[in-house]
């Protein structure tokens, strides 16, 4: 049974996309077979590896249902990782790609349709709680939440917790918190402290792991590469993610632990 994580935030520029991308290579190399789905109509995750925008088919095709997802499906070079991108979206065309993507059952059916050959699937969405968030919270089982370590970002976690308690009331009754992940944090900086201080203090689900702010993102972004993959000396950034990948999966079985347990499996011949 696949477990379905979303990765969302209502404020941009927390680093959700690098959260995304690093997470899914590290549970790939924990041996997890992953797939990281791109559903923000900018391409984030295509932006980030540095590919031409119109390079992939992808979820846009799905959606338009001139591919199945399975077709759409880009394998890596990590062998258990694989990619459904955001495809060839023209941004005029972004209002109906967030149209198609919330129509009733297309977003699970996608997910229902690959979810037997994934462990994990990491859902990408783009900043704030519109129509692809909704569409992702709706099919998930977890969501989870980076955080910048910044006052700014304060304001905008109990919105977030807010819209995920309507969407259990309205969409995805099973959908929980897998938690807060702090993001940019600068532990010599008294601001970012301070917001650190705010957060453990006032919000259930703050994660161990934290990701500091480091140029070694700004680096792999330039390189098209996720951290683990830049050339030269092991990066501790690329072991964070390792950690978080290890905090992340023990999570996620506790808290979907009841319904793996009670899951349906079809029947199937030994011989």
């Amino acid at each position: 049974m696949s477990i379905c994580i979303a990765i969302a935030s209502e404020k941009g520029g927390v680093g959700k996309t690098t959260v995304a991308l690093n997470l899914a290579l590290a549970l790939a190399e924990r041996s997890r077979r992953v797939l990281l789905c791109d559903l923000d109509p900018q391409g984030g995750i295509g932006h980030s590896l540095a590919r031409p925008d119109t390079e992939h088919q992808g979820l846009a095709e799905v959606l338009l249902d001139q591919l199945t997802a399975t077709e759409a499906l880009v394998e890596t070079k990590q062998g258990n990782l694989s990619l459904l991108p955001r495809g060839r979206l023209d941004p005029f065309e972004t209002f109906e790609f967030e149209v198609a993507l919330r129509e009733p059952g297309k977003l699970g059916g996608i997910v229902d349709d690959v979810a037997e050959r994934f462990d994990v699937i990491l859902l990408d969405t783009p900043s704030g709680v519109g129509a692809c968030t909704r569409a992702a919270l709706a099919v998930s089982d977890l969501v989870l939440i980076p955080f910048q370590a910044e006052a700014l970002c304060l304001r905008s976690v109990g919105r977030m917790l807010y819209v995920i308690s309507r969407v259990r009331e309205t969409d995805n009754p099973t959908l929980e918190l897998l938690g807060l992940l702090p993001t940019m944090v600068n532990r010599e900086d008294d601001a970012s402290l301070s917001v650190m201080t705010e957060l453990w203090s006032g919000f259930e689900g703050v994660l161990d792991t934290t990701i500091p702010r480091n140029e070694v993102f700004s680096k792999a972004s330039l390189a098209g590469v996720p951290v683990g993959y830049l050339a030269g000396p092991p990066s501790p950034e690329a072991r964070r993610f390792d950690v978080l990948a290890a905090e992340v999966m023990t999570l996620a079985e506790e808290l979907t632990k009841g319904r793996q347990d009670h899951a349906e499996r079809p029947q199937r011949l030994l011989l």
